[in-house]
């Protein structure tokens, strides 16, 4: 393209140009111009680095900005409606793009959100205000993790345009996350839910380094012909010369790297022609010796140092060097060679990288964090050793074993970012990369300079982390969807273009490739179901997510973490939860080197009892020789935790940290685990664990001050010495004798109180038994009370209240307090069941989230009511029955219904009062069995629930197709008050509706109840149905017009009563149809009777997917009508409980009661369950 075709900032709308500091677009983004800002096509642009890819990410903003200007040319922004989202492989990168657009679009009122892990406050207000997300691809996989409801999708819907820098991170172990997300975008994308959406239409942007497939990436993003831009080496502004050295294998990588540091010099006389140059090592102690070999070479030189030019140089490298701390920096920074890792304190970070820049320190070692977002750029960049440590994947049938801990070639990104360094615009015009590695791979860096290197899918091996994933936003919610997501990934298009990559035989069609992709889906699905991460129907087919895959997602663990968390003990111990971590996926890259064998050795053997655990052998005693990484990650957390490490070097005190960051992520997730498993030791435990890899003490640490922002391990051993070790006696401590004893200058000693201030509020908390009983257990009352007022500040302190039964290791109570904003002082119940025999301990912990040292404990002893006999010998067999007030007439008269509706909806919000669950006998009130009371007061909602879980073992009758449509006529039974008690068993029962003398219609059969003495074919109908119960000595029913005394028990009659029609709200009464009771023919035994009720609808205790008209009909057998007519269950009489269980076996369907001399609790939560498969 010729100068006379560049196209000029003038070209946009007057509102955007002030964002651009030059009057023309170089030649790429003059040609990227009409596809970037006059059309919204998805794109995929492949170009050197430093060609200026980053102005055509701006274009396509002002693009999708332009839809706010107004006809008069007016920019008006309409806050988060319209949504862009920018990518980017590091948070460097993304914070140096957050400030050059902030500066940039700021003035139109523009407003960008960093979304990394150093931004960790922001709320979903924040993200759905915002206009441009900046992002990683992990934190915002992990903030899209979050269900809708909390904000994790809620701004999905405003998503326009999303921007992808360094589309090649795809090739990167990293990768992953990034498909993972696009995938998941183009997914909800396509949902009908979204049609009328920004996300319906979304435009995606990808930019890359030189790579051959572009035309993959094209096709994943669905990009058009156009969309699709190619630019060589020719568009980069500094021409860039690439030099690949190979070198013999040493025994081992620590000495090929020593052994590089001999080349170094020599390349840097040869290339950099006295320029500055940038040199990147393995790691920090390999950037230090580096500097240290270097200045050491100069050191021979005397005064004419090859890195140094001048006089005045040199003493401003003087200079320079009396202001760095770094005593070993010092004698570098003399010979202009410098070193700069994420070690350095942030004082002479700064130090070091103005020497840099203003070309005083010619040359400087470096790891690879100045390639991420830092602009240091130089004339040369040397690679010492592509060798670096990170997870390698082994292809094993249709999975990925992982080797853990493999050294392998850096990561290609990485790469790509330090050749990025290289060239410094406008003060050169060339630039100089030279890659220093082994021989056997110096074709595999050619080709990637060289733009050879295919991008393929990394998805594969991290497949099952993500589709939990995809499971628990309820993306995926069935085997079809699972594999249309598949079908959504550049892993879908790769395994199409090159299977062999990817475990499949070349040749395959493109049906065998997607039955493969099937059969990989299937394979992931089983191994979460049998892990109980996500729940699958019968067939397979349904997903659902279960707690344990849920929290796997939450906290963005491995599989194989989850796995050992899932198959921890229930009473795990600290001890045990170390030894999970150690195990842990997300630390694997550690290992243990030789050199650090001695020392571990020390510390393990140690006798002054400074760790809390130790590797032992078989025989229980310490080991002398650690010999793997797990042996090695324990003993560095235990030294950690100390207090006062005595690990000091610099590549194992980078582990350790670690070790800790990312223990504390999986000891809380081990914490919700117990909690959701109901393990009172293994939640506290966890719980501890987790805040104490957090601040790196144990919670008994005689230096918990070091907790306090400003306070050191010198400063806490000094108020140590002076008896100050907790936030107590601090708080009484005088400020002067503080400043002796720690050597420090006024006020050191008031600064140090008054970080006390950031502590949470002081709370108090009582533990005590109460009076009275509810469900037939006894009560705990357990009161929080604020002490002090909260500091008004931003920081939110939370804690965890746990009450368990230390005995029975059982939590009867759980809650995550907000320590500034609970109602003080609160007040919470917990349930329990009172032992038979011996003592019960019930614990109550409160357990500060981040703070060790300031926890609150306490327990109570439960002893055995004195009146509780021990044995079931001494318990009377008669017990004095308690007769109800209430008494049940049968009636099929529709006239009061409606009378009763209104008052049904009156009482419906509220529940019957009688006991739902049994009164405890002597064998069943062990504490041993208290794991099945649930500390949660019992609800309408979690009594059905208990139904339905009780159902699934019942058996389903089937029902003939030819089921006739139910009659409209209710078949009703209503309840009757009675003004007083009544302790005869031989009352009539008085069938309403029907005047002195009248005939029985066809609907309002009398009948009578009775219990067949042998095996017998029932065969019913709607006319003969209630035969069977002819002759019980237990119930008689009289026709009306032979006796006329129906008076009952006595006493009057209530004078109102009620009945429900079918399509009205369910209350309390129970209904049903006699038309509808339609069954085949039934063999019964003497003992058993099954009835079957073919009405069907949603309050319908139990129903049958069957077809026709019947399914519209909704039975007014409702749940609280149940529960109403079953009130009295337990105090009824003998005849009452056996007509009471007759009824219910005629009235709830599939349901079978075993004709057995009734018992208290008869229609107990044991006698009901669930729905199953299609009855729900």
């Amino acid at each position: 393209m010729d100068t006379y075709a560049l196209k000029a900032v003038t070209d946009l709308p007057a509102p955007f140009r002030s964002a651009f500091s030059f009057r023309y677009f170089n030649s790429l983004q003059s040609e990227c111009f009409p596809t970037c800002y006059l059309f919204d096509v998805n794109m995929v642009i492949s170009a050197p680095t430093g060609s200026g890819k980053t102005v055509l990410f701006e274009l396509c903003i002002m693009r999708l900005l332009s839809k706010s200007i107004n006809g008069d040319g007016k920019f008006t922004n309409l806050k988060g409606t319209l949504k862009t989202i920018y990518i980017a492989p590091s948070k460097a990168l993304v914070q140096e793009k957050l400030r050059d657009w902030t500066q940039k679009l700021g003035p139109l009122g523009i407003h960008c959100l960093e979304l990394t892990g150093d931004n960790e406050y922001y709320s979903i207000k924040n993200i759905q205000d915002a206009d441009i997300i900046l992002t990683t691809p992990e934190k915002f996989d992990a903030v899209t993790r979050y269900r809708i409801k909390d904000g994790g999708l809620s701004f999905f819907s405003d998503i326009a345009l999303v921007l992808i820098d360094e589309v090649h991170l795809l090739n990167d172990p990293r990768g992953a996350a990034l498909e993972a997300i696009v995938s998941r975008i183009k997914m909800i994308a396509r949902s009908p839910e979204m049609k009328s959406s920004s996300l319906s239409l979304i435009r995606f942007l990808a930019v890359s380094a030189t790579i051959p497939n572009i035309n993959d990436l094209a096709e994943w993003l669905m990009v058009p012909t156009q969309g699709i831009k190619r630019f060589g080496e020719e568009m980069r502004p500094v021409k860039l010369t690439t030099k690949v050295f190979g070198y013999a294998a040493a025994k081992n990588d620590f000495l090929f790297e020593k052994r590089l540091q001999n080349y170094i010099y020599d390349l840097l006389m040869q290339f950099s022609g006295g320029k500055s140059a940038l040199i990147f090592c393995s790691t920090r102690k390999g950037a230090q010796e580096a500097a240290q070999r270097l200045s050491q070479i100069a050191m021979t030189f005397g005064h004419s140092s090859p890195f140094i030019k001048s006089r005045e140089q040199q003493e401003r490298l003087r200079e320079a060097s009396l202001s760095c701390s770094d005593k070993q920096m010092q004698s570098y920074i003399l010979y202009g060679v410098g070193y700069h890792n994420g070690g350095l304190s942030l004082k002479d970070r700064n130090l070091i990288e103005g020497l840099f820049l203003n070309g005083d320190l010619q040359i400087l070692c470096t790891t690879n964090t100045l390639a991420h977002g830092i602009n240091l750029p130089a004339h040369t960049v040397v690679i010492k050793s592509t060798q670096y440590l990170y997870v390698l994947y082994l292809f094993l049938s249709i999975s990925f074993k992982p080797i853990i801990g493999i050294k392998g070639e850096r990561q290609f990104i990485q790469i790509f970012l330090m050749c990025g360094r290289a060239g410094r615009p406008p003060f050169d015009d060339t630039g100089m990369v030279i890659i220093m590695t082994r021989k056997e791979t110096v074709h595999l860096y050619e080709n990637l300079l060289n733009g050879c290197e295919m991008v393929e899918s990394q998805l594969l091996p991290c497949m099952t982390e993500h589709l939990t994933a995809e499971i628990v936003q309820s993306t995926v919610s069935d085997i079809t969807r699972a594999i249309e997501w598949m079908k959504c990934s550049y892993l879908y298009v790769r395994m199409k273009k090159n299977p062999q990559n990817y475990s499949i035989s070349k040749g395959l069609t493109g049906n065998q490739i997607e039955r493969h992709l099937q059969d990989i889906c299937v394979q992931k699905v089983n191994e979460l179901s049998q892990y109980q991460m996500v729940w699958t129907d019968e067939d397979g087919f349904l997903l659902k997510p279960l707690e344990p895959g849920r929290l796997m997602t939450k906290y963005y663990l491995k599989f194989d973490t989850m796995k050992h968390i899932i198959q921890a003990p229930a009473n795990c111990t600290i001890e045990d939860a170390l030894h999970i971590i150690c195990r842990a996926e997300e630390i694997s890259w550690i290992q243990l080197r030789r050199n650090e064998k001695k020392l571990l050795n020390d510390i393990n053997n140690e006798k002054d009892g400074r760790l809390r655990f130790h590797i032992l052998d078989d025989k229980g005693k310490r080991k002398k020789r650690i010999q793997t990484r797990e042996e090695k990650i324990f003993i560095l957390v235990n030294d950690c935790l100390t207090g006062d490490p005595l690990v000091r070097d610099l590549s194992m005190s980078q582990d350790m940290n670690s070790i800790c960051s990312n223990g504390s992520r999986i000891a809380k997730c081990m914490k919700e685990y117990f909690i959701y498993k109901k393990s009172y030791r293994g939640a506290l435990n966890s719980t501890l664990l987790a805040k104490c890899l957090h601040q790196k003490l144990w919670d008994d640490s005689p230096y918990l001050l070091k907790q306090l922002p400003g306070v050191g391990m010198v400063t806490a051993k000094a108020l140590h010495s002076m008896g100050v070790m907790s936030f107590d006696t601090l708080l009484e401590a005088d400020s002067r004798k503080i400043e002796l004893v720690t050597g420090r200058k006024y006020p050191f000693g008031n600064h140090i109180k008054d970080s006390l201030l950031s502590l949470p509020p002081k709370i108090e908390m009582v533990l005590e038994e109460t009076e009275g009983q509810r469900m037939g257990k006894s009560k705990l009352l357990i009161t929080l009370t604020r002490l002090s007022q909260p500091v008004q500040s931003n920081k939110r302190h939370y804690a965890d209240m746990i009450v368990g039964v230390e005995d029975d290791n059982l939590i009867l109570f759980y809650e995550k307090i907000r320590l500034e904003d609970f109602s003080s002082p609160y007040c919470a119940t917990v349930l329990y069941s009172s032992p038979r025999q011996g003592k019960l301990t019930i614990k109550a912990d409160l357990i500060h989230e981040e703070f060790i040292g300031i926890d609150l404990h306490q327990k109570v002893i439960i002893t055995p009511p004195l009146d509780i006999k021990l044995t079931n010998k001494h318990r009377p067999k008669d017990l004095t029955p308690f007769y109800p007030k209430d008494v049940h007439t049968l009636e099929d008269d529709d006239d009061h219904a409606s009378a009763a509706s209104n008052k049904l909806i009156e009482n419906s919000i509220s529940m019957p009062s009688f006991k739902l669950i049994d009164e405890d006998t002597e064998d069943d009130m062990l504490v041993d069995e208290t794991e099945i009371d649930d500390c949660k007061i019992i609800t309408e909602r979690t009594v059905f629930d208990h139904i339905r879980t009780k159902a699934k073992s019942l058996p389903v009758l089937p029902i003939s197709s030819d089921t006739p449509s139910p009659s409209l006529e209710a078949f009703t039974l209503i309840r009757k008050r009675t003004r007083e008690r009544h302790h005869e068993l031989d009352n009539d029962i008085e069938v309403s509706g029907l005047q002195k003398g009248s005939k029985i219609s066809r609907n309002s059969q009398y009948f009578e109840l009775t219990e067949p003495q042998q095996d017998v074919n029932f065969n019913f109908s709607p006319d003969n149905l209630f035969d069977l119960f002819k002759d019980t000595d237990f119930w008689n029913v009289e026709d009306k017009r032979a006796t006329e005394h129906q008076n009952i028990e006595s006493g009057a009659l209530a004078p109102q009563e009620t009945s429900l029609q079918n399509d009205e709200v369910p209350g309390t009464c129970v209904s049903m149809k006699k038309d509808e009771i339609q069954l085949p023919v039934i063999s019964g035994q003497s003992d058993a009777i099954k009835l079957l009720s073919p009405s069907l609808g949603e309050r319908q205790l139990c129903s049958l997917a069957i077809p026709g008209e019947a399914k519209r009909h909704n039975s007014s057998l409702g749940f609280q009508s149940i529960f109403s007519f079953l009130g009295g269950v337990g105090r009824r009489s003998r005849w009452e409980n056996s007509l009471l269980s007759r009824f219910y076996a005629a009235t709830v369907s599939q349901i079978a009661l075993v004709d057995r001399p009734p018992t208290p609790g008869l229609f107990g939560l044991e006698e009901v369950g669930p729905l199953r498969g299609s009855q729900r």
